[in-house]
């Protein structure tokens, strides 16, 4: 594997912006995207340049096995309150893979006279920990975690409003590129489509080791983490619902429809709850992602179908042994992820258009528009077509786009270099490469 230094300048900048704000600061993502070498190493550096001393640094690794005992939230707290100093320098606190700690009773609490409604507060827990540093005026905490049912849908319940959620990605395409030795942008992108954004995948130049590394990470990590959360004895049919979900990235299901497809295929027909559970398990790992459908024109969410997309390209592929070598769908997927990571938020459009058949008859039909692009009041209607080769082609693609009724902007993504250009409808048409690689370009246009 290379030794190759990635900045990820992008998430250091964010952690710095957030710097003693009063905040716990939450990285989350999926696990091995790198988020302990953003934490432990990128913005180490970063504050020792800065002139902040090694000892008022305090980092706790609790997937370590020396920091076993630090599992214990009491146990941690005592630690860290040990190294810290009261008085105006600064420390700066960074606990890794928190999920890992534990709840502890209470001390001085006998859990057979507490009413079993009042069990939950008999404990001890590391937002009892977290919460409690906060107040401990020059220190700033920092820490990260891979499952979000634990951190991110809790932030703002058990810190009270005082912690801050920062999603750590895999490598986008721009951090990806300088690593892969390719000058051709194209040809690297589709090789960034291929192999995905994991840094230890990105930096290992054997594509035999590459694809085990991938596959070793759904086997050994990610299911096993997984299995062993939830309690899943027989992993049949979530290794079966991974295939599906990877398999239509970017197509509409729900439950039923993949309970209805395991039956078509293997005879297996798990009830939709048992699938809406594994799937949600699947999203809290970060393995997976979804779009809702919204009704541009009349301005409400639609329910199930949805679509899932894709964390990482590479895993996916390696799920499904490199077979899918189409590109359209994960072009569309590395769209979808490039614009979560620079802090959109995406749901599917739905535009009803009225039409008349050979006979005259007028019907209405649901058009779709890839990506609805929001940012506070701003919205920006995003397709992503690999290619309209012909005047057929890039009317079925741009019809939703001119039929929106509003003045929003609309982009069309489309394999290659092409900078932004508008057409007569105002809708701007803008290469895959340059999408990717221009932070500005949402801005921009």
């Amino acid at each position: 594997m290379k030794r190759i230094r990635i900045p990820r300048d992008l998430y250091v900048e964010r952690l710095l912006a957030r710097r003693m704000n009063g905040f716990v600061k939450v990285l989350t993502g999926i696990r091995r995207c790198g988020k302990s070498y953003l934490l432990g190493t990128l913005f180490r550096e970063r504050l020792a340049a800065e002139g902040v001393a090694a000892d008022h640094i305090v980092a706790v690794d609790l997937d370590d096995r020396r920091h076993v005992a630090l599992r214990n939230p009491l146990k941690l707290d005592a630690y860290v309150r040990g190294k810290v100093r009261r008085g105006r320098s600064p420390y700066y606190v960074f606990i890794d893979e928190i999920q890992r700690s534990i709840k502890v009773p209470a001390p001085g609490v006998d859990l057979a006279s507490v009413a079993p409604e009042d069990r939950d507060d008999a404990f001890v827990t590391f937002y009892d920990v977290l919460n409690g540093w906060r107040n401990l005026k020059n220190v700033d905490v920092y820490v990260t975690g891979s499952n979000s049912k634990t951190l991110s849908s809790d932030i703002a319940t058990n810190f009270r409003d005082r912690g801050q959620q920062i999603r750590v990605w895999p490598l986008s395409f721009a951090e990806w590129l300088p690593v892969s030795g390719l000058v051709d942008k194209m040809e690297a992108f589709h090789r960034y489509l291929t192999w995905g954004g994991m840094p230890v995948a990105a930096l290992t130049d054997d594509p035999d080791e590459r694809s085990d590394y991938l596959k070793g990470l759904f086997d050994e990590v990610y299911l096993k983490d997984i299995r062993e959360r939830h309690g899943i004895k027989d992993d049949l049919v979530l290794a079966n619902l991974i295939d599906i979900l990877s398999s239509d990235i970017g197509s509409l299901t729900n439950p039923h429809k993949v309970g209805d497809t395991m039956d078509s295929l293997w005879k297996i027909r798990p009830s939709d709850h048992t699938l809406k559970s594994y799937i949600e398990h699947l999203e809290d790992a970060f393995l997976f992602g979804h779009a809702r459908r919204f009704e541009v024109k009349g301005r409400r969410y639609l329910d199930s179908p949805v679509k899932y997309y894709a964390t990482d390209l590479g895993l996916r592929n390696a799920r499904l042994n490199f077979r899918d070598t189409d590109p359209s769908h994960p072009m569309e997927n590395a769209v979808y992820n490039e614009l979560l990571r620079r802090g959109c938020n995406v749901d599917v459009g739905v535009v009803p258009i009225s039409a008349r058949d050979a006979q005259g008859r007028q019907s209405i039909r649901q058009h779709e528009i890839d990506f609805v692009v929001n940012r506070g009041r701003d919205k920006i209607y995003v397709q992503s077509a690999l290619r309209m080769d012909d005047a057929e082609k890039e009317r079925r693609e741009t019809l939703p786009l001119r039929k929106t009724g509003d003045f929003f902007k609309k982009i069309v993504i489309t394999e290659g270099y092409g900078e932004p250009q508008a057409d007569a409808d105002g809708i701007i048409r803008v290469g895959v490469i340059p999408f990717m690689l221009d932070e500005t370009i949402l801005k921009r246009l």
